[in-house]
């Protein structure tokens, strides 16, 4: 799914990527090699305890210095660094929250999965024309773990 993932996203070096959903920081640290030293992936992760398995899990690997990890309500994004290339959403939303897609950029792609908090859920890529219009595709059903935050699921 990582990889799907990461293709669907269309990554290309010196790329500013949003992910939300930190979780182990693994597909951080995937983001972060495509999109090469001049790139530069923020994190955003509801809980805690994942924030710190993260940052470890990026520091040992040495995607320290290319990874901002925030602790947050990643359905809100992180507007202190946006306007993002690319967004990635890991968890599923209801439907898509409207904030990441005033953080994403004119020519920018987003792929999160939307749909119920257990099933059935579909993995949608939306390309942000730059008059402002949405260019979605339906990329087939997932399965993920709910979002959780003002634009996702409750607690």
């Amino acid at each position: 799914m990582v990889a799907i993932m990461d293709e669907a996203l269309e990554l290309r070096h010196g790329m500013k990527v949003l992910e939300v959903g930190a979780g182990s920081g693994y597909h951080a640290a995937t983001i972060a090699e495509i999109v090469g030293e001049e790139g530069h992936v923020f994190a955003i992760e509801y809980v805690d305890k994942l924030v710190e398995i993260a940052r470890s899990n990026l520091d040992r690997a040495g995607y320290a210095k290319r990874v901002t990890l925030v602790q947050g309500d990643g359905s809100l994004g992180y507007a202190e660094r946006a306007l993002y290339d690319r967004i990635l959403v890991t968890a599923a939303a209801p439907k898509i929250p409207p904030t990441l897609l005033e953080q994403l950029k004119p020519d920018g792609v987003l792929v999160v999965p939307v749909g119920g908090k257990m099933f059935p859920q579909e993995l949608i890529r939306v390309r942000k024309k730059p008059d402002g219009t949405l260019d979605r595709k339906f990329l087939g059903g997932v399965a993920f773990v709910p979002l959780i935050g003002r634009y996702g699921f409750s607690d």
